[in-house]
């Protein structure tokens, strides 16, 4: 009898030091001063993390159009305002509409009078083509005419090893898009292809259309109905040939006052488009994302829902340069990213010198401990 009340004893106190743990695990020293840190607001502001159609028209605006896009933004140019948005950070695949960073971020290191000879990799890539051949040589300003015409993925590639190499030139895309802020974006290729993980949002390309249309040579690419193109090598003393090429953006031969911008379209992408068009003072810009063929038209619609009621609807975002965050370090986008995403969820501090994933492991260690120590108690009785 002894004996078994002095197991009983010992299992009782066993029981009550893991108790005694738990309640320290639960309410650790200075929880009084514990607090948890609230993720940073979405770049372009709180309203721009919302999955959903994010819209403040006044009493009497008539509502957005009926858009079959999984993400769109619409937004003014020259304010930065987003006037309405749906998954504005929905980060999807750009397909074509990638090549507006690609130029945003070429234009600046290459002369356009500059001769490139092409090589078999550039003829060779998948995808819409602009008829590059491999040994030809080409302007720069021949190869950003295909790109931006014909959405050439053969330009985008010569142009990137016209700038040092297609590696090289992607690195210089993600320092582009890090700098705008466009921290949804993952670039793999400059051409925007289907690559696993090459990603952007429809935030992001309103973004880098606002950067690249302060350029006047982008601008003048977007806007370019039609041009010539050069053809094979001739034969010695012969001219070379050349052929037409055709804008692929309807909007640029649809809609008034438009200033372009780029078309994209692949099986896994879908329709994706930005457009842009000047009405009076005001210049929009629309960015779709995950649509039909006509992604054109739903950007179309969206800019006559903007120019009609810029000026009853409350701006729910911005497209302005965010303030710098002091935990975001220079360095490439995916170290980036991984400070965004460890931020974004937050994290929990308090008085105590262990940080709060080892008081959850010790509570855990406690709470196992007391429930041995109760089937203990249950055999001895």
């Amino acid at each position: 009898m002894d004996s078994l009340d002095s197991m009983t004893s010992t299992a009782r106190r066993s029981l009550a030091a893991a108790t005694l743990a738990v309640l320290v695990v639960v309410i650790p020293a200075g929880a009084a001063q514990a607090e948890v840190r609230p993720a940073p607001s979405p770049v372009g502001g709180v309203a721009m993390g919302a999955p959903g159609v994010v819209v403040a028209p006044t009493p009497g605006t008539p509502p957005l159009p009926r858009l079959s896009a999984a993400s769109f933004v619409l937004a003014d140019l020259g304010t930065g305002d987003v006037l309405a948005a749906r998954n504005p950070h929905g980060r999807m695949r750009p397909a074509s509409t990638l090549k507006v960073l690609t130029a945003l971020t070429l234009l600046p290191k290459l002369d356009p009078a500059t001769m490139y000879t092409a090589v078999f990799d550039d003829a060779n890539v998948e995808g819409s083509k602009v008829g590059i051949v491999p040994g030809a040589t080409y302007s720069v300003h021949n190869l950003f005419e295909g790109l931006f015409l014909l959405s050439g993925n053969d330009a985008a590639n010569a142009l990137a090893n016209a700038a040092g190499g297609v590696p090289q030139t992607v690195e210089a895309m993600r320092t582009t898009a890090q700098d705008l802020g466009a921290l949804d974006t993952t670039v793999l290729n400059p051409s925007g292809l289907d690559a696993d993980g090459e990603l952007t949002s429809a935030y992001d390309l309103a973004l880098f259309a606002r950067a690249a249309l302060a350029r006047d040579d982008f601008r003048a690419y977007v806007g370019t109905v039609r041009s010539h193109f050069p053809g094979k090598m001739p034969a010695a003393g012969k001219p070379r040939s050349s052929f037409e090429i055709y804008t692929q953006n309807k909007l640029v031969l649809n809609y008034p006052g438009a200033i372009g911008v780029k078309t994209g379209w692949t099986t896994k992408a879908r329709g994706t488009f930005v457009g842009a068009a000047t009405r009076g003072n005001r210049t929009l810009v629309a960015t779709v994302m995950h649509t039909g063929p006509r992604a054109w038209q739903e950007a179309a619609a969206l800019l006559d829902w903007g120019f009609a009621h810029a000026d009853s609807v409350t701006p729910v975002g911005t497209l302005d340069q965010p303030k710098q965050d002091s935990g975001l370090t220079s360095g490439s986008l995916s170290q980036r990213a991984v400070t965004v995403g460890t931020r974004a969820a937050g994290v929990v501090t308090s008085g105590n010198s262990l940080p709060w994933y080892a008081w959850t492991v010790l509570g855990l260690l406690a709470v196992v401990g007391g429930l041995r120590a109760r089937v203990v108690l249950m055999r001895q009785r």
